[in-house]
């Protein structure tokens, strides 16, 4: 009988071999903004994937300035059990160390975790029932929800405003627990703060995304404040998200809509000049409406010229360029 290369080192070195294997499930917990204790956060949720029979891996992604709170997570791994821990230079952000996580993951199925607990650990069971019945992804809502009514507004109005923009129906997106297939890590790339969006860009690929009710942890129940620059910034995602997601591939219709706007104020401005300087009721020297309308008009046409030559771009890069996915071939 001929032995293969992987079962004579099972025989060689069976520990090894053992420890090669990957594991079913990858959790990835970025460590960025803040964190609660990381060695509760493994053991809880590591308990429930150990009740279900289903074999794991956690991998710990340290941002910059979170090194000393990871050094609880040194205790796991002497005792031998199953994470990796990657550690980055600076502060790179929530949507890098996803990344990282992502692609270091060897699981078939990964799960994502907020480094502090919003929902029950239990939830991972529903999530793992929704993607074994076919879904490419599934987000969690926080349900029902034990914070403050200030919380809960906050998240409507979140919600409503992008559903109002995008047709997509989530209601609690921000969720940090979520689990997806390989290929949806692979589809999608994250960068900046549209993390937070994955769901709405699997959407719009086509891809299966459902969404489960978790109940809310009760160390999630306190009242969240932010800086006047931070909602902001939650803006301008919103905005960027509604160009990625209806503009992406028609770049004119949405800067020559713009454009058309600025051309044709400064046309009708113009016009209105023009028609008094003719029939003799003023004059065109030091009025200031006269520069008003020419500015605007350069501006539509300036503002119109960005989309034409992002439709060029785009027509040279078509082929490289897939906003779909193929669910099945039937032959």
């Amino acid at each position: 009988m001929t032995l293969s290369l992987e079962q004579v080192e099972a025989i060689l070195d069976p520990v090894e071999a053992i420890e090669r294997v990957p594991a079913d499930i990858s959790v990835v917990v970025p460590v960025t903004e803040r964190c609660d204790d990381l060695v509760e956060i493994y053991q809880t949720h590591a308990a429930v994937l150990r009740r279900l029979g289903r074999s794991f891996e956690f991998i710990f992604v340290i941002d910059g300035g979170f090194e000393k709170t990871a050094q609880a997570l040194d205790s796991l791994k002497v005792s031998g059990e199953p994470i990796r821990v990657f550690r980055l230079p600076r502060s790179f952000g929530e949507a890098t160390a996803l990344t990282v996580g992502l692609e270091q993951a060897e699981g078939d199925v990964l799960l994502t975790l907020s480094a502090y607990f919003q929902v029950v650990p239990e939830g991972i069971e529903k999530v793992l029932t929704l993607l074994d019945v076919g879904y490419d992804l599934v987000v969690t809502r926080r349900y029902p929800r034990i914070d403050s009514w200030v919380n809960r507004l906050h998240n409507r109005g979140f919600h409503f405003l992008i559903s109002s923009l995008t047709g997509a129906d989530f209601r609690d997106i921000s969720c940090g627990l979520k689990g997806m297939r390989r290929h949806v890590a692979r589809e999608i790339n994250l960068y900046g703060d549209l993390h937070r969006f994955l769901a709405l860009f699997a959407y719009q690929r086509g891809l299966r995304v459902g969404e489960v009710s978790v109940p809310q942890h009760l160390q999630d129940s306190g009242t969240r404040l932010y800086t006047p620059g931070t909602y902001l910034r939650r803006l301008l995602d919103i905005l960027t998200l509604v160009f990625l997601f209806k503009f992406t591939k028609k770049p004119l219709r949405f800067f020559g809509l713009i454009g058309a706007g600025f051309f044709s104020v400064g046309v009708f401005v113009s016009l209105i000049l023009t028609v008094q300087r003719i029939i003799g009721l003023t004059g065109l020297a030091d009025r200031p409406l006269l520069i008003l309308g020419v500015l605007l008009m350069v501006l539509g046409v300036q503002i119109g010229s960005i989309g034409l030559l992002g439709e060029i771009i785009i027509f040279t890069h078509a082929r490289e360029m897939k906003d779909y996915t193929i669910d099945k071939t039937l032959t």
